[in-house]
């Protein structure tokens, strides 16, 4: 019935595997677990990860070189025994007990499900601030917030795909490239693929350091300029990229990123405070899109 797929690197996920497998087995239903390595350096980590070889339906296999995430994903799929795939992130934990059991309820509806994200109410330590607060602004949702704009909230650490969607609308380029769940999501839009947003989240456990983070949110714009700024409709699942377009109809791009080499190093201030302020970080992707030169697309 279910394939349970989990791409991980340097992250114990025995935790995760034990409480999903205890799930289906409480489901009664035909499933497997499987978690793929992709060449993970810390051996104590893989120590304990091979354990889940020994629960019952769950493989713990490892890459012998670094694939990168997305080629893991697809390996994968490859292997997977069933149709429906459930593709989670290493870092997260099922918010509910009755996780599993969700997931089964919607199985069978012809439509890509999410089940959202939740982070902890306990503020982490502050050099974790930045992603925790994003997190709980951007990515915290409700089901019926997010089906109002359902392409808007792909996130893929936690979602119920069919393996022929997967195969052909997962990311088939570089694996240079971080913060692609919109290119995923403009894939399912354009090949009108109905998406569903439900109330099972994950919580998400493995905060990057803010430093980090940011850096890969930079990285993220960069996806966008190279993949999707001329993408027909992409300002509909994707609001930086809307904003980029709008100023760039009116001719604004240049004032744009002046400003944002006047003021730039102030708004990077701001997102690192020690209460992240999300409206300046957000200002400040756009004007470091706007400061950029895209590229075209091919």
């Amino acid at each position: 019935m279910i394939s349970i797929l989990i791409p991980t690197y340097n992250y114990n996920i025995l935790p995760l595997v034990s409480e999903l497998n205890r799930q289906c087995i409480a489901e009664d239903i035909p499933y497997e677990i499987m978690a793929l390595d992709d060449a993970s350096e810390d051996q104590e980590i893989t120590a304990e990860n091979s354990k889940i070889n020994a629960l019952p339906h769950c493989v713990f296999e490892r890459n012998t070189i670094n694939l990168g995430r997305t080629k893991t994903r697809a390996l994968l799929c490859e292997k997977a025994m069933y149709d429906r795939l459930l593709f989670l992130d290493a870092d997260v934990m099922p918010g509910s007990a009755a996780f599993i059991k969700n997931y089964v309820g919607v199985i069978r509806e012809d439509a890509t499900v999410f089940g959202g994200y939740q982070y902890e109410n306990q503020r982490p330590v502050q050099d974790k601030i930045l992603r925790y607060v994003y997190g709980k602004t951007s990515e915290e949702k409700s089901a019926a917030d997010r089906n109002k704009n359902p392409y808007q909230y792909v996130f893929s650490g936690n979602f119920l795909i069919t393996k022929a969607d997967f195969i052909q609308h997962n990311f088939q380029g570089s694996e240079k490239y971080y913060g692609l769940d919109p290119y995923f999501a403009y894939q399912l839009l354009i090949h009108h693929k109905k998406v569903k947003h439900i109330d099972n989240a994950v919580y998400h456990l493995g905060l990057e350091n803010n430093e980090i983070y940011f850096k890969k949110s930079l990285e993220a714009v960069d996806a966008k300029l190279e993949l999707m700024l001329d993408l027909k409709d992409i300002h509909k699942i994707n609001p930086i990229t809307r904003y980029y377009l709008t100023l760039k109809k009116y001719g604004a791009l240049p004032v744009m990123a002046l400003l944002f080499k006047i003021f730039g190093p102030f708004l990077k201030k701001m997102v690192f405070r020690q209460q992240p302020n999300m409206w300046c970080f957000k200002l400040y992707k756009l004007g470091y899109m706007c400061a950029a030169k895209p590229v075209t697309h091919v």
